[in-house]
């Protein structure tokens, strides 16, 4: 072997030595892709996330959000799933509850919902429904019983504000008119302020981290009607919880158990954030860590303590687990969710 040869080699073997020590994402930049307008309560959660989640990835990549909004996230699911590149540069964060679409068969579902690689979610919390205080219906009972059910805003089946109203028609006997086609929640904030719509459902933490609810609340000028954690949340306590109602109510067995179905969606939080499926298992551990890290952050603490919000983390192994369990469901299960979207 020449000289020549053998220095040739060293620098060969050097280069490669030094490129493997070189982190992946150095250089690079992530796109958290929400499901949202910008200002919805999920891209404010991604926007916050994405501040403190860089420096946690070794790299110290670029981290930017990118609003896809339509079809209640379904666009947005869609295209982490089955356009971005598995390559751990593509994040998602859309409704907990789009495998209910799955279920049903929706012909717009281009995923999954167990394939996705699973990162994180902040917080595990229950939904909301709130009326325009000046509407005509002060309990569970005026809309039981109203000739013209109070209007609901929505963007779309798959969503909170679509699913929870339908929900309470099939549980409790409720009635309710959902306008839906709703770009996101800004328009039906204004909605509500212009009286086009009396109500909406949404997720609790949502409802206490930003304005205008906040505010809402304070003047009265909405009240909150029902929630659907399994316990009161401490700020809501005289607000009872769906399942309090179904006893009140006397639902079924059948139909308490189905609703355990659909309120399943419950289990990834409210703002789970996800990446495309077959991202590389080295790559998935280090997003899993670094999410894992941001999340018991005490800057972010504060931070989300000030808005208003609370941090529950779960993490990515339970997130994992849950999204097999809940697509695989009963064919009596989905047919009562066939139904329940149908009415």
């Amino acid at each position: 072997m020449t000289k020549l040869t053998v220095v040739f080699l060293s620098l060969l073997f050097s280069t490669s030595a030094l490129e493997a020590q070189v982190p992946y994402y150095q250089g690079k930049s992530i796109r958290i892709v929400v499901g949202y307008l910008a200002g919805d309560t999920h891209d404010v959660w991604a926007r916050t996330t994405a501040r403190y989640l860089a420096k946690h990835i070794p790299g110290n990549p670029d981290i930017v959000v990118v609003n896809m909004p339509g079809a209640g996230s379904m666009i947005a699911a869609n295209h982490v799933y089955a356009v971005a590149k598995p390559d751990g540069l593509t994040l998602g964060m859309f409704s907990p509850s789009l495998y209910h679409a799955q279920l049903t068969g929706r012909r717009e579902v281009q995923f999954d919902w167990a394939k996705f690689t699973w990162i994180g979610s902040p917080v595990r919390n229950g939904h909301l429904l709130y009326m325009r205080s000046d509407a005509p219906y002060k309990t569970l009972n005026d809309i039981r019983k109203a000739a013209e059910p109070p209007r609901c805003s929505a963007t779309g089946v798959g969503t909170t504000s679509y699913d929870i109203p339908k929900l309470l028609e099939d549980t409790l006997g409720l009635k309710f008119r959902i306008i839906t086609g709703y770009p996101g929640g800004a328009e039906q904030d204004l909605a509500l302020e212009r009286g086009e719509v009396d109500c909406r459902a949404i997720p609790t933490s949502a409802f206490f981290g930003r304005e205008p609810f906040t505010t809402w609340f304070k003047k009265a000028l909405v009240h909150i009607m029902l929630q659907t954690a399994r316990q009161r949340n401490s700020k809501i306590p005289d607000v009872p919880t769906i399942f309090e109602l179904m006893d009140q109510y006397n639902t079924s067995d059948a139909r308490r158990r189905f609703a355990n179905v659909y309120l399943g969606a419950g289990g990834f939080g409210d703002f789970p954030i996800v990446a495309s499926p077959g991202v590389p298992t080295d790559r998935t551990k280090i997003l899993r860590e670094a999410y894992a890290t941001t999340v018991r952050e005490p800057e972010l603490g504060e931070e989300v303590k000030k808005r208003g919000w609370e941090i529950k983390p779960i993490n990515a192994e339970d997130l994992e687990e849950l999204a097999k369990e809940v697509v695989n469901q009963r064919p009596d299960a989905i047919e009562w969710l066939k139904k329940l979207y149908d009415k």
